[in-house]
């Protein structure tokens, strides 16, 4: 535990999608009372980072008209509530995208540079964090895959631009989903100066024998390669790791990865991962997907992926991940008082 003590912050992240108010997600946050409930229950559990995005195509619908209104009075809420924040700057805005279609990026970064340089001048005084994308090592979220060449060339451009409005800002990599080779593509097209923080996604089935040591040994996989470039004194962020957690007795498609785990089994998986996934050299900073669950968004087991239901009741998994921020804050008190920190292992 020894990185983390000293580290300036909490390591204990959630991905939510705050700016869901549209019919495709079944208005999941549409208004300030719903945000309030959520930003209540990511206090109550001690979450001092959450992931969202600053969806271009709500903040520019048309090029050059720019609406923020929404977005402002999330970041306020956050702030007030003294939780950070990591800014998701996606995906295509469908004037911008040769198709229309919103994973479908132009080969023109202009539009999308501009678009990030007006976000992050806007709100630089409270947001320090940034992301270039999400995934773009997926065809779900990028559909003209290229061996991330034209990703890096993207994650360049935003990197410039934001550390010219904002020096002291710090850029991740969009978090990366298809493995090793993901990693050593970053590095092989040139991108290792144009992120601060490395940033991977890990997901594993806990209902598989040892998923947890296969957590782990990605992260110590993925610390090796940058070793091997040069770049060890970076941090790996893991801004998406989670499972379903289903209420028994219902009736629910299997996510990727098989038989959708039930509440207690996702319970034991936050446990796992907040305790043991957080004491890796290099592993800074882990974001559970996602706070609460989604009204059929996916239509299987990623729908209940929340630490809450989708009526903000919690589900035992919540109690994990509070519990676990209280262990690791109780050392840290031990750290800074002088006494020995306690060992976060179940």
């Amino acid at each position: 535990m020894q990185n983390k003590l000293t580290d300036s912050g909490s390591p204990f992240g959630v991905l939510e999608f705050l700016h869901w108010n549209h019919p495709w997600n079944s208005f999941k946050y549409p208004d300030r009372d719903s945000w309030g409930k959520a930003v209540a229950l990511m206090k109550d559990a001690g979450i001092g980072f959450v992931r969202m995005d600053f969806l271009w195509e709500d903040i520019e619908p048309a090029r050059g008209e720019f609406q923020f209104e929404k977005y402002d009075n999330i970041v306020e809420l956050l702030a007030k509530n003294n939780i950070k924040i990591v800014g998701l700057l996606n995906y295509s805005a469908p004037w911008a995208s040769p198709t229309g279609k919103w994973n479908d990026p132009s080969g023109d970064n202009g539009p999308f540079i501009e678009y990030c340089r007006k976000v992050i001048s806007r709100y630089k005084d409270r947001v320090k964090y940034w992301e270039v994308w999400n995934e773009p090592d997926s065809l779900t979220y990028w559909v003209r895959q290229d061996g991330l060449k034209s990703y890096c060339r993207l994650l360049k451009g935003v990197y410039l631009a934001a550390k010219a409005e904002d020096p002291a800002c710090k850029v991740l990599n969009g978090g990366l989903a298809e493995g090793l080779l993901s990693v050593n593509r970053l590095y092989d097209n040139g991108a290792k100066d144009y992120f601060d923080v490395l940033n991977i996604h890990i997901f594993e089935s806990p209902l598989r024998p040892g998923a947890i040591k296969a957590v782990q040994a990605y992260a110590r996989l993925v610390y090796k390669v940058m070793e091997r470039n040069g770049d060890s004194a970076k941090k790996i962020w893991v801004t998406e790791i989670g499972c379903p957690g289903v209420r028994s007795g219902l009736e629910v498609n299997n996510w990727w990865l098989g038989a959708n785990p039930d509440e207690k089994q996702q319970e034991e998986w936050v446990r796992q991962v907040f305790t043991q996934l957080i004491k890796e050299k290099a592993v800074e900073k882990v974001f559970w997907a996602f706070l609460r669950d989604c009204d059929g968004h996916w239509g299987n087991g990623v729908d209940y992926f929340g630490l809450v239901r989708w009526d903000f009741s919690k589900k035992p998994a919540f109690g994990a991940y509070k519990e676990s921020t209280q262990i690791w804050n109780e050392s840290l008190e031990d750290r800074k008082q002088g006494g020995t920190p306690q060992d976060v292992s179940p």
